[in-house]
């Protein structure tokens, strides 16, 4: 389980742009790295096309992952977008955690985007503090 999730404002920027084009859908990708630092930030659209729900596609998902394994990195997270809120992980979010990685949640309030994340394991749910550097 990772104590911190370590981003540059750059990744951050680039996972609001992309969250904010799909806006009011929700979007989604991948953050690759080593240890806690995010080293890539892997866009992969969502196929379910929903405001309150994402689903990766799952060919440009393999993808993502077959590049992650060639570059040496690992999986350290999943982001998704929470165009109209809530700021925390939602009862889906907890069902569908299929993965051992911090769940990244931008969700808008009043105009702005908020980053938070999360560890979901067995149906729980903890704040992982976000490091901009």
């Amino acid at each position: 389980m990772l104590s911190s999730l370590t981003l540059t404002n750059e990744q951050l920027q680039k996972m609001i742009a992309h969250v904010q084009s799909h806006a009011p859908l929700e979007a989604c990708g991948l953050l690759a790295g080593k240890g806690s630092s995010v080293e890539a930030v892997l866009m992969i659209p969502n196929q379910a096309q929903s405001p309150v729900r994402y689903v990766m596609e799952p060919v440009e998902q393999l993808q993502a992952f077959e590049w992650i394994d060639s570059n040496g990195l690992d999986l350290l997270g999943i982001f998704h977008s929470h165009p109209a809120g809530p700021e925390i992980v939602s009862p889906t979010d907890i069902a569908e955690a299929a993965y051992e990685v911090v769940y990244v949640i931008l969700s808008r309030v009043e105009d702005r985007w908020r980053t938070r994340g999360f560890w979901i394991q067995d149906g729980v749910y903890r704040e992982v503090p976000l490091q901009v550097v």
